[in-house]
């Protein structure tokens, strides 16, 4: 990728592997981020109309929106049983680019604070410094 400067602490890439534990969508509350595009890509996964969907599991935050969560901070499309997400496969871009968030990509510090709550960073495949870029350019966490 050009422009990538070889200055960088994780110049050399990142291991990552999901390993789809569901810890990334529990703990602590906050918001997972949704567009209209990916309301409807979820509802379309779960069966569900675009408004049924958005009334069951999502809140308006201002003028954002963002999933529900369920007490205690668990993501409300997190299937309780089998600790998977129920829109896997169209789950929003914020979960898409876990961990390569600016905010974990700041310091090897906030690397290693991410990999404490993540089983499938540093482990895996390597992940070269031009997909993390990407990843991390399409959401500012």
């Amino acid at each position: 990728m050009a422009g990538v400067s070889k200055d960088l602490w994780y110049a050399d890439g990142l291991r990552f592997s999901c390993t789809q534990c569901g810890d990334c969508c529990s703990g602590s509350e906050g918001y997972v981020w949704v567009n209209q595009a990916e309301i409807d890509a979820m509802a379309a996964r779960i069966g569900l109309t675009p408004d049924l969907f958005e009334k069951r599991y999502v809140k308006q935050v201002g003028v954002r929106r963002s999933l529900k969560e369920r007490p205690g901070g668990d993501c409300v499309l997190l299937d309780e049983k089998t600790r998977k997400c129920t829109a896997y496969e169209e789950r929003p871009r914020q979960c898409k680019t876990w961990p390569f968030w600016d905010s974990n990509l700041r310091s090897p510090e906030a690397w290693a604070e991410a990999a404490e709550a993540c089983p499938g960073c540093n482990r895996g495949e390597l992940v070269p410094i031009e997909a993390i870029k990407l990843q991390a350019s399409k959401i500012k966490i």
